[in-house]
């Protein structure tokens, strides 16, 4: 077994903070490396040691494995944390840390390499009778052979890249009529977005639910599964809000997925943190879909019903020691929710809004997390992803940490730029989220960018256009000094409000 001393955080912002934290009170040194983007940014400054890695774009920094590498020999680094997104589940990048003799705080390259391609995966996973969506089970290029096996699983189909993710490379298709377009179009956006043009086919499920399970395993074959999260309120495949546990899982389905969850890990001998993710029909049938080998930005509503830190496990984990505890230790504690928080204006399409934070307040209180990396009078860089912060709150109900979460949304100041926080907020109160009945296609179906407009009261809207018709007849009578003001308009305005 060896002890970590000495951790270099091969990411940034609020991810990076969050693994330093933990590692500053286990007595683990930190070292942050940064783009010339991150030089102010609060993960720099709260690391023992820092180091620039180059300019902004990720290919000349956060992604230069060879620069980081130099940076762990000329420190003295014991382990490099990933974090997540960058070279988390880079198995090339994982082999050349072990190879210098760094500890990778991740599972095996080889783990990484067969859950990154989704036909890898589901092969993998087939000698564990795992649930899979009925689909091809190889790599097709030809159109024709393509078209024959669509047509035995039954349109609607999805075509998806094997080394696909967040949304790209996935086309569905209604009907024969339209496939060879969009067989073509996926396998260019393959190529294009992760240089693999290999697709397959599985059957679409039109209204499906997204739960996936947090599992730990460590290097002695123990392997256990800390309960579902459910994170289906998405826009473009991307999450935007989680919560655990879900609404919908009953105890023998959260048995049955866990012990799914477990399957997948073992067929791939996985160690370190991962999340198994099934997609879930509306007859809450579940599927394996993927499984991500690194920590998930959502881990903190694990953390929250659970009580464990994530970060830590982990770093034990790749130190060589048992797991802390086993399954039956773990018991669910309450309900956590969170909202990701993006510089993206909802009134457009969620169109990144980059610019300074001109006001920057997190809310506090009671249950109330907040994982972020900016500070006020910071600018969001146009190079990264737009996230701003992660709110997660806890309740002993789910109906508390619903109220809870709009609470402390109302309590978030932030202005400069849009932000995702008005729409996390209707939606929470949303009928079909207060209920838990929705799906993937929440936005689709219950979202227009017109209800974020504020909406007033008849009197509010009276006390509004009084003062609409003093604000226009004073400004007129300072042009005519004889013409005298008037309430007479006060109608108007108010049908202007409504």
């Amino acid at each position: 077994m060896k002890k970590i001393t000495k951790l270099l955080v091969a990411n940034r912002g609020e991810i990076a903070l969050r693994i330093m934290r933990t590692a500053r009170e286990m007595g683990i040194r930190t070292v942050a490396v940064y783009s010339e983007a991150d030089r102010l940014s609060p993960h720099v400054r709260f690391a023992d040691e820092a180091c620039c890695l180059g300019p902004a774009p990720s290919n000349q920094s956060y992604l230069a494995a060879d620069k980081i590498l130099a940076v762990c020999k000329k420190l003295g680094v014991d382990a490099i944390h990933p974090g997540y997104g960058f070279l988390s589940e880079n198995a090339a990048f994982a082999k050349q840390v072990q190879e210098a003799g760094i500890l990778f705080i991740g599972p095996s390259p080889v783990s990484i390499e067969v859950m990154g391609s989704k036909l890898a995966a589901k092969q993998a996973v087939a000698a564990y009778a795992i649930p899979l969506v009925p689909g091809t089970d190889e790599a097709i290029s030809d159109v024709a052979v393509a078209k024959v096996k669509a047509k035995e699983i039954g349109y609607p189909i999805l075509i998806k890249a094997s080394a696909g993710g967040g949304g790209k490379g996935m086309r569905v298709v209604e009907s024969e009529a339209e496939f060879d377009e969009q067989m073509n179009r996926a396998v260019s956006e393959a190529i294009s977005s992760f240089g693999d043009g290999a697709v397959f086919i599985e059957k679409y499920i039109s209204s499906p639910r997204h739960i996936e399970i947090q599992i730990l395993g460590d290097q002695h074959q123990n392997v256990v599964y800390l309960f579902e999260r459910e994170c289906s309120i998405q826009r473009r495949h991307q999450k935007v809000i989680e919560e655990a546990p879900s609404a919908v899982v009953s105890p023998a389905m959260r048995k049955a997925m866990g012990e799914a969850a477990i399957g997948v890990a073992k067929a791939c001998n996985y160690y370190g943190a991962g999340t198994v993710e099934f997609i879930v029909d509306e007859h809450l049938n579940f599927y394996f879909l993927e499984m991500n080998t690194r920590l998930q930005v959502e881990h903190p509503v694990t953390e929250m019903i659970t009580g464990k830190d994530l970060v830590r496990e982990q770093i034990w984990i790749a130190e060589g020691r048992p797991l802390s505890f086993a399954q039956e230790d773990l018991t669910i504690q309450g309900h956590a929710i969170e909202v990701r928080v993006y510089a993206e204006d909802p009134k457009n399409n969620f169109l990144p809004d980059i610019g300074r934070l001109l006001t920057y307040r997190r809310p506090q209180g009671a249950g109330i997390r907040v994982d972020d990396g900016f500070e006020e009078g910071m600018d969001i860089p146009i190079y990264y992803d737009p996230m701003i912060a992660k709110l997660i709150a806890h309740g002993a109900t789910r109906q508390e940490a619903i109220t809870r979460t709009i609470r402390a949304i109302d309590d978030y100041q932030i202005s400069g730029i849009q932000t995702t926080l008005d729409f996390c907020r209707f939606a929470l109160s949303h009928d079909a989220f207060q209920s838990g009945q929705f799906d993937t296609k929440f936005v689709d179906r219950y979202f227009r960018p017109e209800f974020l407009e504020p909406q007033f009261t008849e009197e509010e809207k009276i006390l509004l256009a009084a003062l609409a018709v003093e604000f226009f007849e004073v400004e007129d009578k300072q042009v005519n000094p004889t013409t005298p003001l008037s309430p007479a308009n006060t109608t108007h305005w108010t049908n202007r409000l409504t």
